[in-house]
């Protein structure tokens, strides 16, 4: 005979099962969920366009081309991002071929620009509406007068951050293409081999790394040094940053990896990329925009 309560506990015993079989698989990051679904009110991902038709290009004097043609001035069609120059093979002419290059790519990096100066420029870019922004700057918050003049890490991503949002207010679809800051001391060892080009420095090229080239005193390699943690701080923040955005790709430290030799450094100041400087920085900007995998 059933005890009286019996059938009842039974029945609460069946939907407990019930519930805790729905809810306990989710409960461990919704391993319930079949693979390739997405749960009710999450955010879709978007997919990477690996072959966007316009390009905006923000950030320094490497972006400009400075020093790649002539000293001391600009030279855009030589730019990696959006340059012309057959050599150089940019970005944009890797990615939409030279005619439409010419008429769907803009450039609107400023030499001597600092990362305070990218939301005025990103305000530009997304006036155009352009599936890709890319993004090189930074080198200039390390090279100031003097290491204690650096932009502060702090400032950086707040700036960065701003930049970001500043363009997605206007236009919210554009994917970002971030490049890593330059290794400035591997570029001051570089450089430094070549007589002319340590004149030239002495007009002003950065000189927190570049000043007293040919000084190794105590006091001057920690100042090279200080300059060099600044610009690894700086691309920490330039990924991070990068990450939370799901229209953002980093270049996981490509630029920053390379190794520029004395063929890819510009022959009036021996620090700014040559023209074969920038075809390397528009290989390395087409590889991780075109990459299936951002970590690829």
């Amino acid at each position: 005979m059933r005890k009286p309560g019996s059938r009842t506990r039974a029945a609460l015993a069946v939907v407990a099962v019930g519930v805790l079989g729905v809810a306990g698989c989710d409960a461990g990051g919704g391993a319930g969920t079949p693979e390739g679904t997405k749960a009710r009110g999450a955010r879709p991902v978007p997919v990477w366009n690996r072959s966007p038709d316009s390009i905006a290009a923000v950030g320094d004097s490497i972006t400009r081309g400075f020093d790649a043609c002539m000293v001391l001035s600009d030279c855009p069609e030589v730019s990696w991002a959006t340059g012309s120059d057959a050599d150089v093979d940019s970005l944009a002419v890797r990615l939409l071929g030279a005619a439409d290059a010419a008429r769907r790519s803009w450039n609107y990096a400023v030499t001597g620009a600092r990362m305070a100066d990218l939301p005025g420029q990103m305000a530009q870019a997304a006036a155009r509406g352009p599936q890709l922004v890319t993004v090189m700057a930074g080198a200039n918050d390390a090279c100031r007068t003097s290491a204690s003049e650096m932009t502060p890490v702090a400032d950086f991503r707040t700036d960065f951050e701003e930049a970001l949002r500043t363009l997605h207010r206007t236009s919210p679809k554009t994917q970002v293409y971030v490049a890593s800051v330059p290794n400035l001391k591997r570029l001051w060892s570089e450089g430094r081999t070549n007589p002319l080009g340590k004149e030239v420095w002495k007009l002003g090229i950065c000189p927190s790394m570049l000043s007293g080239a040919d000084d190794l005193t105590n006091v001057a390699t920690r100042r090279r040094d200080q300059v060099q943690e600044r610009v690894v701080a700086y691309n920490k923040v330039l990924k991070e940053v990068c990450a939370q955005d799901r229209l953002c790709r980093f270049d996981g430290g490509a630029v920053y990896d390379y190794e520029f030799g004395t063929d890819q450094l510009s022959r009036w100041d021996w620090f700014h990329p040559s023209k074969d400087g920038q075809a390397r920085l528009a290989a390395i900007a087409y590889k991780t925009i075109t990459a299936p995998d951002p970590a690829a």
